[in-house]
């Protein structure tokens, strides 16, 4: 009797503490979730569209969630740059891994790091896939960034429903997935250096639409009536999953208004005129641009056309704060910490903004350690003067345009636009970056005139 009691409860120790470990397992978040789950853990996106789910599915398929991994960008990133630099520096040794976290949430959980190159088709290439957003439970700590959810998969996926039945997995109501702190796990993140690189919840958290129960989801993932499963019910604020954001021109176009005047409607030959430009971002509950901040590139250039149509570039004034040099575009050269990973310790760097001098910029600059402007947020120990357009921010320009003694009569036309980058074209040109990665979009324009008088 003593025997069967002694293994009876051997057995429930052994349990108990199988379960302890999985629990342990299952709390894990961030860097120590590495290599905490399987492959096998993980449902591939297309099993949850096959029948079920088609239509977010095939949103899904279109966002750059689904291209967390593949896209190309973030490919010769990860590669070319963060992977050689990971391995030659301790400090930021830690990117091998971490980057994986957002951009493929399955292989950091599976240890797999760095993981095969999307040409061969790995279980990677499922990127930010259904069962990663929808097998999250919530996150470690008091503010989300760098990649600490918590991640629980199994048969039990989180929606936004409660008293929801499906044929082939259990379904439990999870208020985290529908929050803005959900986003925030993998939209903020601080580097090895402690600097805040990836910021948007917290711009969010800090702006006027926080305060007023506007969300990520609201922009991101808007609701519509619809069905959120093909056999399921109908409900009026079914969830999008387009989310659409940095890489949407449709998104980005009209994001700023821009609106431009002069002093005066009449001038002579030789007179100087003065232009005001007002930007005003009524659109983004975050700054503009953010995320990756130091590939992007946001400008505004004014142009003149006179009666005979000849142009002039008017350039901005400077307005004389701390670090605008990195604000107007300039012949100058960056970037120059990417011969680290490039084995060329002696790499001078290429152009720093690739936009006509003299335009304004409306950026945050990152800086290495050595004090030279990166495109490597991995590598930034400090950041520069922060000047991109806020939500509900107005900034205002001023252009001096000194008028040609030649200029012809008639009427002077001229027309501010903001244009924006996805990544800057000389980093881009340099890393064979495809095209449509520093293609200019143009978010808004505006045009005034000016009677030019015999």
């Amino acid at each position: 009797m003593k025997a069967v009691l002694n293994i009876l409860l051997f057995i429930v120790l052994s349990l108990f503490l199988l379960a302890s470990e999985n629990y342990g397992q299952m709390v894990k978040a961030g860097d120590n979730a590495l290599g905490i789950f399987k492959y096998q853990d993980f449902s591939k996106a297309n099993l949850c569209g096959s029948a079920c789910h088609n239509d977010f599915f095939q949103q899904w398929k279109q966002s750059m969630m689904s291209q967390a991994y593949t896209h190309h960008w973030d490919e010769i990133e990860y590669f070319k740059l963060a992977v050689p630099h990971a391995e030659k520096d301790p400090v930021v040794a830690g990117v091998k891994a971490g980057c994986n976290g957002c951009h493929s949430p399955i292989a950091f959980l599976a240890g797999d790091v760095p993981p095969p190159t999307p040409d061969k088709m790995s279980m990677a290439n499922e990127s930010v896939n259904c069962d990663v957003c929808h097998t999250v439970t919530g996150f470690e700590g008091d503010t989300p960034f760098n990649f600490n959810f918590i991640s629980s998969p199994g048969n039990v996926k989180y929606g936004p429903r409660e008293n929801v039945d499906s044929p082939e997995h259990g379904v439990k109501k999870s208020d985290f997935l529908a929050s803005a702190e959900f986003c925030g796990t993998c939209h903020n993140e601080k580097d090895p250096y402690g600097i805040w690189v990836k910021s948007t919840h917290l711009e969010w958290k800090e702006g006027p639409y926080s305060k007023q129960g506007v969300k990520c989801q609201t922009c991101h993932m808007t609701s519509s009536e619809g069905y959120t499963a093909a056999m399921g019910n109908k409900y009026s604020d079914a969830r999008q999953h387009l989310f659409h954001g940095a890489h949407d021109p449709g998104k980005v176009k009209g994001t700023i208004e821009l609106r431009i005047h002069p002093d005066i409607n009449e001038a002579e030959p030789g007179e100087r005129v003065k232009f005001t430009v007002a930007l005003f971002n009524g659109k983004t509950g975050h700054k503009f641009p953010t995320g990756s901040v130091e590939d992007r590139i946001v400008w505004m250039h004014v142009e003149a056309v006179d009666a005979k149509g000849n142009v002039y570039h008017i350039p901005v004034d400077k307005k004389g704060f701390a670090g605008e040099e990195y604000t107007i575009g300039a012949d100058a050269l960056a970037y120059q910490d990417m011969g680290i990973a490039l084995n060329d310790p002696n790499f001078k760097g290429v152009q720093r903004d690739g936009i006509p001098i003299g335009d304004r910029i409306f950026r945050m600059a990152y800086f290495d350690p050595q004090g030279r402007m990166t495109i490597q947020q991995w590598n930034t120990k400090s950041l520069g003067v922060d000047y991109r357009i806020g939500p509900r921010e107005t900034k205002m320009e001023t252009l001096t345009f000194s008028l040609p003694n030649n200029l012809p009569p008639g009427k002077l036309k001229v027309t501010a636009v903001l244009n924006y980058q996805k990544l800057v074209k000389p980093v881009a040109d340099f890393l064979g970056v495809p095209e449509e990665e520093s293609e200019i979009i143009k978010v808004n324009e505006h045009s005034t005139y000016v009677t030019i008088l015999p």
